[in-house]
């Protein structure tokens, strides 16, 4: 197979190409990105020798580019995105940009060049939130109910990649994941900002009550559901992946991260809540498990040691891109946006 990755330097494209290429050694994937400043190339140093693995900067908007790459592919693994929600509530219009103009040019480029498969990463924040204290959790069958700039542009690409399904007959698919960590996550999310925090001895913020619940999915199983949809996934079909059975608040999430680094509750800083900020999410993947034979194989403890210890091995990857993230965070605080 040879596929076209977009955004493969960002956080789950680059774990998704040392996946693939573990477990599809004689495949050939190309990565395009534009290196903003979630991408990090260092995260694809081990393996950029590799003659099957192939580099191009460039912007996902650029037809001629996208159109010449799609020539040469089979697949196409759409991971390129603006994902930030505070970001996107500062400026919306990187986000449309983006996560709605630059998937129409793609698909636009796949179906000039009739692709075999254009598959499409998306969130479950496009189906809003759920209440604190119901039992409910989002599913394929989910209206879309979209609360921030950041959800509300990934809602718009998801209804466009469907509709060039429907329209032109593209072969499609779509996965709505849950809330991915693990290594070579920016310090600018909320994993990787409360783990280095500690290490460089500082609190944890947390947003207002710290009730707000998500399910946690380990970006590893993530790349695993990923190839089970490329493989055995039914054109057309959108599958919903998230990595837990009981969901956990971000305040107990703290906790476990605190006691993993031996640190107590007095390291935790309440701060003021931001705008629009979803209360829950919780992901029914009971579909993708019943018809693909996925499902979760990390637990949420095995989970974040393993996360904290990448975090504590590899200080000089994280490090610049920290000091940028608490740059911006100040900004808003500053700049007097709700927390």
């Amino acid at each position: 197979m040879r596929a076209l990755i977009t955004g493969g330097a960002g956080f789950i494209g680059s774990n998704f190409i040392h996946y693939w290429f573990a477990h599809h050694p004689k495949d050939e994937l190309f990565n395009l990105d534009k290196l903003t400043y979630a991408a990090n190339l260092e995260s694809l140093k081990d393996i950029e020798t590799n003659p099957r693995y192939h580099f191009i900067k460039g912007d996902i908007g650029n037809f001629s580019l996208v159109s010449k790459l799609m020539a040469r592919i089979d697949f196409v693994v759409h991971f390129a995105a603006e994902t930030h929600v505070d970001r996107s509530i500062k400026d919306p219009t990187a986000f449309l940009k983006t996560n709605v103009l630059g998937t129409q040019n793609l698909l636009a480029a796949a179906l000039k060049n009739k692709v075999k498969r254009f598959h499409h990463i998306s969130t479950d924040e496009v189906f809003g939130e759920l209440p604190l204290n119901s039992r409910r959790k989002f599913n394929e069958k989910t209206a879309y109910d979209p609360r921030n700039p950041y959800s509300a542009s990934k809602a718009a690409s998801d209804h466009l990649v469907r509709a060039f399904g429907e329209t032109y007959g593209l072969p499609i698919t779509i996965s709505n994941c849950s809330n991915n960590y693990g290594p070579y996550q920016h310090p600018e999310k909320f994993i990787p900002r409360i783990i280095t925090n500690l290490i460089d001895g500082k609190k944890i913020p947390i947003y207002g009550d710290g009730k707000y619940v998500r399910d946690w999915l380990y970006v590893k199983d993530h790349c695993r559901a990923i190839e089970s949809i490329l493989l055995k996934g039914k054109i057309g079909e959108t599958y919903c992946v998230g990595g837990m059975v009981k969901n956990v608040n971000n305040l107990a999430l703290a906790g476990k991260v605190l006691r993993i680094m031996n640190r107590g509750k007095n390291w935790i800083e309440f701060v003021k809540d931001r705008t629009s900020h979803d209360r829950r999410y919780a992901v029914d993947w009971s579909k993708i498990n019943k018809e693909l034979g996925w499902e979760p194989r990390e637990k949420i403890a095995t989970g974040l040691e393993k996360t904290i210890r990448w975090y504590q091995k590899n200080k000089s990857w994280w490090r610049k891109k920290k000091e940028d993230a608490e740059k911006f965070y100040q900004n808003l605080k500053a700049k007097n946006f709700k927390k």
